[in-house]
């Protein structure tokens, strides 16, 4: 098979969806592989680099997608990219299709058969492709937070720890899962009062057992967070249904009660995000003001440190490159119903129902498109 990485052109972008020893091992399998010039350049990777593992450089994104088999990304096709894919060419990368009717109508009209790294799951029922994002930004979550918090960014002006004789800040964490553990991982391990929301009392239990008296943990009602979320200075929004936008669960009108420089940092952004008022922001201009409370909800929050963000994601994704290479992605997805949980739009059809239901368009189911 032939596989094309693009450099990806997303705002302040600097990941690459395969490193050199992501090229090396599919040539290895007998596979050929095209990288566009300069993709590897944000994470410090010549193309002499990803020569040497055996790929081919080429010079316009263009010729790419009208060559490659399969296209290997890590943020979702721009739209001037979706316009590129053409009819049964594979694309494998993070979709977050809910929140973006645009890139959906394009994918669907492409003809191409699209497999997002954000459903794929596994035996134990994670998302083994979200995960190591998921747990980037859980810690990003906090480091920007924390910078947030800071006068000269419109913050309230606390140190996350306090200081001998200085309260700590309050942080709440709303989700208990990949990114909200990460998170308050970080936040703790910065001396700040953490507290932890989750509907889940087994997670709860877990992360209590893990932290103990480091950690608040609080089963959530629209009573608790309310609860908490009035008294917080940084809140982190790490709530994530699968395939799905993400719930709402702090409206304007909580937010109003807030304390003023107050800091919220929505993880779940790419998913829509699970504040009212929350907008999609960039690493060029993360935060807005809004109710007097600060927002970063930068889409892309690992792209801030690519270089570790993309060793982390080649880990995970690799197995499951090789594997559609090696056998074509219609026999891999029937052989693994996990990576088959990954397929959201097959030639015009979209197979993803969580997407359909937020969306409002026609759902077919993936075995049928299989099958055909």
């Amino acid at each position: 098979m032939l596989i094309g990485v693009p450099k990806e052109i997303k705002n302040h972008e600097y990941r690459v969806g395969m490193v050199p020893a992501s090229v090396r091992e599919l040539v290895s399998h007998g596979h050929q592989v095209i990288v566009e010039k300069d993709a590897g350049v944000g994470i410090g990777i010549g193309d002499d680099v990803y020569v040497n593992a055996g790929a081919t450089i080429i010079d316009e994104a263009s010729e790419i997608f009208d060559r490659a088999d399969m296209i290997v990304k890590v943020k979702e096709p721009q739209p001037n990219e979706c316009r590129m894919l053409r009819k049964n060419q594979l694309l494998f990368t993070y979709l977050h299709l809910a929140p973006d009717p645009q890139q959906t109508e394009l994918l669907l009209e492409s003809g191409c058969i699209a497999v997002a790294y954000e459903t794929v799951t596994d035996d134990n029922g994670m998302l083994p492709l979200l995960s190591p994002m998921s747990e980037v930004a859980g810690r990003l979550s906090i480091q920007a937070g924390s910078h947030c918090l800071e006068k000269a960014q419109g913050g309230s002006g606390l140190l996350l720890g306090g200081v001998p004789g200085v309260s700590p800040a309050k942080v709440v964490i709303i989700g208990g899962g990949v990114v909200g553990t990460n998170a308050l991982r970080m936040a703790i391990g910065k001396e700040a009062h953490v507290t932890v929301l989750d509907r889940s009392l087994s997670r709860l239990k877990k992360l209590d057992a893990q932290f103990a008296s480091k950690l608040n943990t609080i089963y959530s009602t629209n009573e608790t967070l309310e609860q908490y979320i009035l008294d917080a200075d940084l809140v982190v929004g790490a709530v994530l249904v699968p395939g799905a936008a993400a719930p709402k669960l702090i409206n304007r009108d909580m937010l109003k009660k807030m304390r003023p420089g107050s800091v919220i940092v929505d993880v779940a952004i790419d998913q829509g995000g699970c504040f009212e008022t929350s907008r999609a922001t960039t690493h060029s201009h993360p935060t807005y003001v809004e109710e007097e409370i600060v927002h970063y909800c930068v889409a892309n929050m690992p792209g801030a440190v690519p270089r570790t963000a993309t060793f982390a994601l080649n880990n995970a994704t690799l197995p499951y490159v090789v594997n559609l290479a090696n056998k074509g992605y219609r026999q891999a997805l029937m052989d693994d119903v996990h990576l088959k949980n990954g397929l959201n739009i097959h030639t015009g059809h979209l197979t993803q129902e969580a997407v359909a239901r937020d969306l409002n368009i026609a759902y077919t189911p993936a075995d049928e498109v299989l099958k055909n």
